[in-house]
Protein backbone atom coordinates (compact mmCIF):
# COMPACT_ATOMS: atom_id res chain seq x y z
CA UNK A 1 0.00 0.00 0.00
CA UNK A 2 1.40 3.55 -0.76
CA UNK A 3 2.41 5.57 1.68
CA UNK A 4 0.14 8.73 0.63
CA UNK A 5 -2.91 9.47 -1.35
CA UNK A 6 -2.41 12.10 -4.01
CA UNK A 7 -4.79 14.00 -6.17
CA UNK A 8 -4.16 16.67 -8.96
CA UNK A 9 -6.10 19.71 -8.31
CA UNK A 10 -6.76 23.36 -8.98
CA UNK A 11 -6.50 26.20 -6.73
CA UNK A 12 -9.88 28.14 -6.59
CA UNK A 13 -9.32 30.33 -3.47
CA UNK A 14 -6.13 31.56 -1.51
CA UNK A 15 -7.44 32.82 2.11
CA UNK A 16 -5.52 33.96 4.99
CA UNK A 17 -3.16 30.79 5.80
CA UNK A 18 -5.79 28.84 3.40
CA UNK A 19 -5.67 27.41 0.28
CA UNK A 20 -8.80 25.82 -1.24
CA UNK A 21 -7.89 23.21 -3.77
CA UNK A 22 -10.49 21.82 -6.20
CA UNK A 23 -10.41 17.77 -6.68
CA UNK A 24 -12.04 15.52 -8.71
CA UNK A 25 -12.76 12.52 -6.89
CA UNK A 26 -12.84 10.29 -9.36
CA UNK A 27 -13.94 5.99 -8.79
CA UNK A 28 -11.78 3.10 -9.28
CA UNK A 29 -13.64 1.78 -11.90
CA UNK A 30 -13.68 5.56 -14.16
CA UNK A 31 -10.60 4.29 -16.79
CA UNK A 32 -12.85 1.75 -17.78
CA UNK A 33 -13.63 1.92 -21.77
CA UNK A 34 -17.58 1.07 -20.76
CA UNK A 35 -17.29 3.92 -18.30
CA UNK A 36 -20.08 6.15 -20.32
CA UNK A 37 -22.13 3.36 -20.72
CA UNK A 38 -21.79 2.11 -16.57
CA UNK A 39 -23.66 3.67 -14.12
CA UNK A 40 -21.52 2.13 -11.42
CA UNK A 41 -18.38 4.95 -12.84
CA UNK A 42 -18.89 8.57 -11.19
CA UNK A 43 -16.97 11.23 -10.39
CA UNK A 44 -17.48 13.97 -7.86
CA UNK A 45 -15.51 17.97 -7.74
CA UNK A 46 -14.71 18.30 -3.97
CA UNK A 47 -13.00 21.34 -2.18
CA UNK A 48 -10.24 20.84 0.05
CA UNK A 49 -8.87 23.62 2.67
CA UNK A 50 -5.23 22.99 3.20
CA UNK A 51 -3.44 25.33 5.44
CA UNK A 52 -0.39 27.01 3.56
CA UNK A 53 1.39 30.52 4.50
CA UNK A 54 4.43 29.99 2.13
CA UNK A 55 2.82 31.79 -0.78
CA UNK A 56 4.09 30.19 -3.19
CA UNK A 57 1.19 29.48 -5.28
CA UNK A 58 -1.24 31.21 -7.10
CA UNK A 59 -4.93 30.76 -8.20
CA UNK A 60 -5.82 28.90 -11.17
CA UNK A 61 -2.66 27.05 -10.62
CA UNK A 62 -2.41 23.72 -11.07
CA UNK A 63 -1.03 21.67 -7.77
CA UNK A 64 -0.51 18.12 -6.06
CA UNK A 65 -2.80 17.43 -2.77
CA UNK A 66 -0.93 15.06 -0.81
CA UNK A 67 -1.91 13.63 2.28
CA UNK A 68 -1.15 10.08 4.30
CA UNK A 69 -2.60 7.09 3.79
CA UNK A 70 -2.54 6.56 7.44
CA UNK A 71 -5.29 9.53 7.84
CA UNK A 72 -7.74 8.14 5.12
CA UNK A 73 -7.96 5.00 7.41
CA UNK A 74 -8.38 6.51 10.58
CA UNK A 75 -11.33 8.79 8.19
CA UNK A 76 -12.78 5.58 7.10
CA UNK A 77 -12.37 4.44 11.03
CA UNK A 78 -14.52 7.54 12.23
CA UNK A 79 -17.07 7.39 9.53
CA UNK A 80 -18.11 3.91 9.07
CA UNK A 81 -16.45 1.12 11.42
CA UNK A 82 -17.38 3.06 14.61
CA UNK A 83 -21.22 3.69 12.96
CA UNK A 84 -21.20 0.14 12.03
CA UNK A 85 -20.27 -1.27 15.76
CA UNK A 86 -23.05 1.57 17.03
CA UNK A 87 -25.60 -0.09 14.80
CA UNK A 88 -24.77 -3.78 15.37
CA UNK A 89 -24.03 -3.60 19.50
CA UNK A 90 -27.57 -1.93 19.46
CA UNK A 91 -29.23 -4.60 17.45
CA UNK A 92 -27.38 -7.39 19.70
CA UNK A 93 -28.53 -6.00 22.98
CA UNK A 94 -31.66 -5.71 22.09
CA UNK A 95 -32.21 -8.76 20.80
CA UNK A 96 -31.03 -10.03 23.94
CA UNK A 97 -33.34 -8.06 25.78
CA UNK A 98 -36.18 -9.40 23.50
CA UNK A 99 -36.78 -5.66 21.97
CA UNK A 100 -38.91 -6.12 18.66
CA UNK A 101 -36.44 -5.93 15.76
CA UNK A 102 -38.01 -2.73 14.65
CA UNK A 103 -37.37 -1.17 17.67
CA UNK A 104 -33.22 -2.14 17.74
CA UNK A 105 -33.04 -1.17 14.79
CA UNK A 106 -34.52 2.43 14.95
CA UNK A 107 -32.93 2.92 18.18
CA UNK A 108 -29.36 1.61 16.92
CA UNK A 109 -30.05 4.47 13.52
CA UNK A 110 -30.92 7.06 16.29
CA UNK A 111 -27.70 6.60 18.32
CA UNK A 112 -25.46 7.20 15.30
CA UNK A 113 -27.17 11.19 15.84
CA UNK A 114 -25.52 11.89 18.89
CA UNK A 115 -22.46 10.24 17.42
CA UNK A 116 -22.18 11.91 14.40
CA UNK A 117 -23.32 15.61 16.12
CA UNK A 118 -20.05 14.73 18.18
CA UNK A 119 -18.07 14.67 15.30
CA UNK A 120 -20.01 17.78 13.70
CA UNK A 121 -18.49 19.54 17.13
CA UNK A 122 -14.87 18.09 16.74
CA UNK A 123 -14.77 19.06 13.37
CA UNK A 124 -12.12 22.07 13.91
CA UNK A 125 -10.05 19.50 16.20
CA UNK A 126 -10.17 16.99 13.10
CA UNK A 127 -9.15 19.47 10.84
CA UNK A 128 -6.04 19.66 12.60
CA UNK A 129 -5.21 16.24 12.42
CA UNK A 130 -6.18 15.22 9.02
CA UNK A 131 -4.06 17.93 6.88
CA UNK A 132 -2.87 17.63 3.54
CA UNK A 133 0.23 19.25 1.77
CA UNK A 134 0.51 20.83 -1.54
CA UNK A 135 3.40 20.63 -4.24
CA UNK A 136 3.72 22.25 -7.31
CA UNK A 137 3.71 20.43 -10.52
CA UNK A 138 6.24 20.79 -13.34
Amino acid sequence: MSESINHNGIITKIDKGTIHVRIIQKSACSGCHAQGICSASESKEKIIEVPDNSGIFQLNEEVLLCGKSSLGLQAVFLAFVIPLIIVCTTIAVGTYLQWEETTSGLTGLILLVPFYCILYFLRDKLKKRFVFTLKKLN
